[in-house]
């Protein structure tokens, strides 16, 4: 069985400051918000950020970006967020970005422990600035390293108390790579269930990769309301 807190503050305390961090989520979709707001109330600092995005100006991981929490932000998405925007021009931020596809198979990689791999991807762009570049079948690829972290924050749907995960839709797109990618894994769950209760055919993240679990509700909020007139 793994380890189940009652508390986020405490789940989350031995993240400390500097420490590097990957965070579940596709936009606002499946983000661990609960620990995001733990780490806000901690007041760690100096942290190295690698998600998707950074959330928008009033949740997810733009809290802890308003709270000047980070120092780094490894991602592919910035658009929804003008404080990050306004950080990053007064180089009050590092920023590093990385097309998506690209993101995600370097965190992908670091999950599976395959240190580096070539892509197209970039190629005779600013991307390729100081990487190395090889010909494959006379196409020119680049060198990308792989990503890991010190602790990862994922959210699920459901979890047992073994840690296996389920995700609901496009939480999977992140959330199952960031699991596998940090040293140590905090699922935040809606629903804790029995070991046995999941169905073996429909489990994302294998317990392997998670070292503790919390359960969570979850506000949901929609990132941009988009309706028919």
């Amino acid at each position: 069985m793994k380890a189940i807190f009652d508390s986020f503050s405490d789940v989350i305390k031995e993240i400390e400051d500097d420490a590097t961090i990957m965070v579940g989520g596709f936009g606002l979709v499946g983000i661990p918000e609960n620990l995001i707001l733990a780490l806000v109330e901690s007041g760690v600092k100096g942290l190295t950020v690698i998600s998707n995005n950074c959330g928008v100006d009033d949740w997810g991981l733009g809290l802890l970006l308003k709270n000047h929490q980070i120092k780094k932000m490894i991602g592919s998405y910035v658009g929804e967020n003008k404080e990050f925007e306004r950080q990053v021009l007064t180089g009050e931020l590092e920023v590093e970005l990385i097309p998506q596809g690209t993101l995600a198979e370097k965190i992908r990689a670091g999950g599976a422990g395959i240190p580096a791999f070539y892509t197209p991807a970039g190629v005779g762009t600013p991307i390729a600035e100081g990487k190395e570049i090889r010909k494959f079948n006379g196409k020119e690829y680049l060198l990308e390293k792989a990503l890991v972290a010190d602790f990862s924050l994922v959210r699920a749907k459901q979890g047992d108390r073994m840690g296996n995960l389920v995700y609901n839709k496009t939480a999977r797109n992140f959330n199952p790579m960031i699991a596998a990618a940090g040293k140590v894994t905090i699922a935040e769950v809606e629903e804790l269930v029995e070991v046995g209760h999941l169905n073996p055919d429909e489990i994302h993240t294998p317990s392997i990769y998670v070292q503790k679990l919390i359960v969570g509700s979850q506000e949901k909020r929609i990132e941009r309301v988009t309706v028919s007139k």
